[in-house]
């Protein structure tokens, strides 16, 4: 088990330090936290949300599940949302995926997996709707690619539809729900251009397609 001592002395190096570059930093945080963004990211191991946005702890409110889907009947996302936008009054949603998403490209191939199966349907119900523009791509490394932006773009979809982020809106909230996607390769973020911050947007993205 010497790993897991190697974990307790990793921190107890990293809450030193933090003390060290902010003697008033773990007291402050411990108070109350002031996030201004809600990530709902997948959560593959090799995406540090913190470190490639350079935001420290307390700055941005984080759920992370099996390739980035936001379901209405997934209470544990759907609590995340409600508690960032009504208690915690984020200002930005961003819904964020990566290339490269084992989950995605397990939905891709249909892969039989056990029970992240059923999960995963949700992402093949976005290959089903995208089957044309995913068909006319030529190798299942661009089909994999394609539909990690696909999805994310679908789950912001999704979150701009569920009540939380509908009663904000109605209500004058400032709330607007972003599509980001991640390159495990170059570590760089970049923007699908999928940004909802009104019922008016969601509506012409929607009529779009």
């Amino acid at each position: 088990m010497q790993i897991l001592k190697d974990l307790f002395a990793n921190n107890r190096a990293w809450a030193a330090e933090m003390t060290r570059a902010d003697p008033e930093f773990f007291a402050r945080h411990a108070r109350h936290q002031e996030p201004q963004y809600l990530w709902i990211g997948c959560s593959d191991s090799r995406v540090p949300v913190n470190h490639i946005v350079g935001l420290q702890p307390g700055d941005i409110f984080v759920h992370r599940n099996v390739a980035n889907v936001v379901v209405h009947t997934d209470l544990n996302c759907l609590s995340a949302i409600q508690f960032a936008v009504d208690v915690l009054h984020i200002g930005h949603i961003i819904i964020c995926g990566h290339y490269a998403c084992g989950g995605v490209l397990a939905a891709l191939r249909d892969a039989k997996l056990g029970l992240i199966d059923t999960w995963l349907r949700h992402v093949q119900y976005v290959a089903r709707k995208h089957q044309a523009q995913l068909e006319c791509l030529t190798t299942e490394e661009q089909r994999h690619q394609r539909l990690c932006e696909l999805n994310v773009i679908e789950q912001v979809f999704h979150a701009c539809q569920t009540t939380v982020v509908r009663s904000a809106w109605e209500r004058g909230q400032p709330l607007a729900v972003h599509g980001w996607i991640y390159g495990l390769d170059d570590g760089l973020l970049r923007d699908l251009n999928m940004c909802i911050s009104s019922e008016a947007d969601l509506t012409a993205r929607q009529r779009a397609g």
